[in-house]
């Protein structure tokens, strides 16, 4: 099988991924499991670590296409940001996301620091010292969103109905948005940590806070310009040329400025759906019509990149990272619910509908791993 990949050109195997991911997205949804977790299983199986479909050359070489899905992802998230929206959610719901997000974070982060010392050890993987603190920092940030594709399934199959659906449903329209602004800050600080902090207050604290402030202007500044040149386009397709062209400009240029541009593309979403005069033509016919195929494309890519022997031997982390997130998740609910004076089957119960991962999560792990400055660390 190694020898057909190798001479598989990559159309072919571009065309295998749709095929391949689209089959096993449906049998998923046949065993009543989201369709993503079919096209990880795709990735996977298709990669070199299985059938070995996919080379390593050629997902090595995927980081255009796995950017471009991030760029129409990041935007739909920041489509959800409708301040409006978010305002009638009510206070409950807000104090809930924030507690929520924050406290995986931070227990992630801090229980991380403590534990990576023996697990490293434990599990064989002698990690440095000094890899302590960035990889603590990052893995926190991965902790804070919540792939709510599993809430809308259960809703679905079993017509649920409440405060405790309503309210998982809100926190998961704003968590990944959280959790994007929270890997921005770690991302900023892991590579002033890593880079030994020689300015000192000015690498640890004001780089990262003015590589976040530029990343939000300049998404804001190219979302003002995509909404004064469509504002009398009214052809659908004219107008995803505009939104694509404007997404990968933004992109492309916080690349270019070591920026961030999950931010940046998140940030240019947001604004245009809470100025855009009609906030439906910028997203109806993107969700409509690409947001199967990004995923497909996405997800699939995504599984194949997994390292099975890597991930065997960072099971003793992952299952702390597993036990420490839930805690934060349960701990910052409930802590919100009290705060806002929310039901008590609210408090007690919401959190458990926020433990699914997936979705966001991948693309920041693996726009991590494209980072040269975690080389050292991202296959940790």
């Amino acid at each position: 099988m190694t020898y057909i990949s190798q001479h598989l050109n990559a159309i072919f195997l571009f065309g295998a991924t749709l095929l391949f991911g689209y089959l096993l997205g449906r049998v998923a949804n046949f065993f009543k499991l989201p369709r993503i977790t079919g096209y990880i299983v795709a990735g996977i199986l298709m990669g070199p670590n299985c059938i070995a479909i996919l080379p390593e050359k050629f997902i090595q070489q995927s980081n255009v296409i796995s950017n471009f899905a991030l760029c129409i992802i990041t935007y739909a998230i920041g489509g959800s940001l409708y301040f409006k929206r978010i305002k009638e959610q009510g206070k409950s719901i807000i104090c809930m996301t924030l507690l929520e997000a924050e406290g995986a974070f931070i227990l992630v982060t801090l229980g991380l620091f403590i534990a990576l010392p023996i697990l490293g050890k434990y599990s064989g993987m002698n990690i440095k010292p000094e890899y302590f603190l960035p990889l603590a920092i990052l893995a926190g940030a991965l902790a804070s969103p919540t792939d709510p594709t599993a809430v809308l399934a259960v809703r679905e199959e079993y017509k649920a109905k409440g405060p405790v659906t309503n309210t998982i449903l809100g926190i998961a329209a704003f968590d990944d948005a959280t959790g994007i602004i929270n890997f921005s800050i770690a991302t900023a600080v892991a590579i002033a940590v890593l880079g030994g902090a020689s300015g000192g207050m000015t690498s640890t604290v004001l780089k990262p806070l003015t590589v976040i402030g530029l990343s939000i202007l300049t998404g804001a500044v190219i979302a003002f310009l995509l909404l004064f040149v469509a504002r009398k386009v009214t052809d659908k397709g004219s107008l995803i040329v505009l939104i694509f062209g404007s997404l990968f400009v933004c992109f492309g240029f916080a690349q270019i400025f070591k920026l961030d541009e999950l931010l940046c593309t998140m940030t240019l979403g947001c604004v245009v759906v809470n100025f855009a005069s009609d906030q439906d033509k910028f997203f109806i016919s993107i969700r409509d019509y690409f947001e199967e195929f990004i995923f497909v494309i996405f997800f699939v890519l995504a599984g194949a990149h997994l390292q099975l022997n890597v991930f065997k031997n960072s099971i003793p982390i992952v299952l702390v990272f597993v036990i420490l997130r839930t805690c934060g998740k349960v701990l910052g609910v409930f802590l919100g619910g009290v705060i806002s004076k929310a039901p008590l089957k609210v408090r007690k119960y919401t959190a458990f509908g926020l433990i699914p991962q997936g979705g966001i999560v991948v693309g920041l792990a693996l726009l991590m791993r494209e980072n040269p400055e975690f080389s050292d660390i991202s296959l940790i």
